[in-house]
């Protein structure tokens, strides 16, 4: 397989600090959006296809190191080294609802059924809050020994957590009734990097120089490669033909999946990259950096079919373009900010 030519990639401004997290929501009937996290405490939403800038969730008075929209793109959701989580109305920019928490909060995910958030962080502990109760105390789970988390995301419809820590190696898979771990998947180095594929099959994790695949209903490893270098965030392809990962030497690196074989290296972050996530179709994936930008790179041709969701899409031609009057909608009401994040 020859490797493709260097391509230019959509660049993204607006950040002043290190991008932290990407997440990308599911194909919605408004296009589909994208989310990004920065030490610059300004989360940004953003066209997912365009990669044209929405709005910024504007209240945070630290960092943001965790951000992520709920199934339909109408919430967003932060975790900050404020001590908070917080939950926005992604239509207006309003923050709906603020919890509390006693240390840094580095990783935020909504529950599949969009009822419940689950954070975690230097606090050592995930935190369940009801949407529903945002009053309500939230379900702790807690486990032996106790270490920061790093990366938590929900599994299984919502009955299985997976998390992994600053401090040692391996992901933790949590029963959410008993509030126990239940298995760990065995990695040499901590988890920077957790991912659950969109199908629910696949979980992908990033561990030192190594990417890993297991089967997320088994647990079994399903395949293991070794990066050219050290990798801090790794997303599969919706078809499972590819993957992508990035880390310290600045390059996004596209593979086959099947071989391990490099596809592809993109050049043109000036800083390590610290989180790449490919888009809900597949047809292009993002990246940021320690540079403060975000890259959006082509993935397929265009008569080349992805699987999405129970049903094929033509990549270029034929995937689901948001409308003018559909972003309309969406800015409607936001807090607008410029780019360098301040208000007009």
């Amino acid at each position: 397989m020859e490797k493709r030519k260097a391509q230019v990639p959509l660049v993204c401004h607006g950040h002043s600090r290190p991008i932290v997290d990407l997440s990308y929501s599911p194909i919605t009937p408004d296009g589909f959006f994208l989310v990004s996290a920065s030490k610059d405490g300004k989360p940004m939403l953003r066209n997912g296809e365009t990669g044209d800038w929405i709005g910024t969730f504007d209240g945070h008075k630290g960092a943001v190191w965790a951000a992520c929209l709920d199934t339909p793109a109408l919430r967003c959701a932060t975790a900050s080294a404020d001590f908070s989580a917080r939950v926005w109305d992604a239509l207006t920019g309003d923050e709906l609802c603020s919890f509390e928490h006693k240390h840094i909060v580095r990783t935020c995910a909504f529950s599949e059924s969009t009822t419940h958030l689950l954070t975690g962080g230097a606090e050592k502990v995930l935190r369940i809050f009801d949407l529903g109760r945002p009053d309500a105390p939230p379900t702790l789970l807690e486990s032996s020994p106790e270490t920061p988390i790093r990366a938590a995301v929900w599994h299984h419809s919502d009955q299985t957590i997976l998390s992994s820590s600053n401090d040692i190696g391996g992901v933790r898979v949590w029963d959410v009734r008993t509030k126990s771990v239940v298995r760990t998947l065995e990695t040499k180095s901590s988890c920077t990097s957790v991912e659950v594929s969109r199908d629910g099959r696949y979980i992908t994790t990033a561990d030192g120089n190594n990417v890993k695949f297991w089967d997320a209903n088994h647990f079994g490893l399903v395949k293991s490669y070794t990066m050219p270098r050290p990798v801090e965030s790794a997303s599969l392809f919706p078809s499972r033909r590819k993957f992508i990962a990035g880390g310290d030497d600045m390059w996004v690196r596209l593979f086959d999946f099947d071989t391990g074989h490099e596809i592809e290296c993109n050049k043109g972050h000036h800083g390590p990259v610290h989180c790449v996530r490919f888009s809900p179709g597949g047809e292009s994936y993002a990246s940021g950096s320690e540079d403060g930008t975000i890259r959006i790179w082509k993935t397929v041709n265009g008569n080349e079919e992805v699987e999405v969701g129970g049903y094929a899409e033509g990549a270029a031609g034929n995937q689901i373009k948001v409308r003018v009057d559909e972003v309309a909608r969406k800015v409607q009401g936001f807090h607008i900010a410029q780019e360098d994040g301040s208000q007009f």
